[in-house]
């Protein structure tokens, strides 16, 4: 790539999703067995923000639009926190990590109205 601005996005919405495609078959086969219903819907729901976010996070990329750092480091660490809470609670981890979990849904949020920010800004003619 001819500059780095794309580069940690589309870095990390591909480890996002290979990731996101080995941990939705280990919970499809691996787990199904061993988790109970509710656990099973955690496992689910953070496979499904994860992957979701990793398309995100690649179309960022391929946007190459200027300031994009910010919003994908909100959307790339709310994720991780967002899924990896989800990942811990259904596997047996404890169940006060419910509450860190919104911190993460709240990072993707806000990497999402950054996103619209600097989108607005680049439209927004200059004086």
């Amino acid at each position: 790539m001819s500059d780095d601005l794309p580069r940690f996005p589309l870095l990390a919405g591909a480890l996002f999703a290979a990731l996101g495609v080995a941990l939705g078959a280990f919970g499809a086969h691996g787990l199904r067995s061993l988790l109970d219903a509710t656990a099973l819907g955690w496992w689910q729901t953070a496979v499904q923000y994860q992957m979701w976010h990793a398309i995100g996070l690649i179309a960022l990329a391929a946007l190459r639009l200027r300031g994009s750092l910010l919003p994908a480091a909100l959307l790339a660490a709310g994720t991780v926190i967002f899924a990896a809470t989800l990942y811990a609670m259904a596997l047996g981890g404890p169940r006060w990590l419910g509450a860190v979990t919104p911190l993460g849904g709240s990072l993707m949020i806000l990497g999402w109205l950054a996103l619209a920010w600097r989108v607005l800004q680049r439209a927004a003619p200059r004086p």
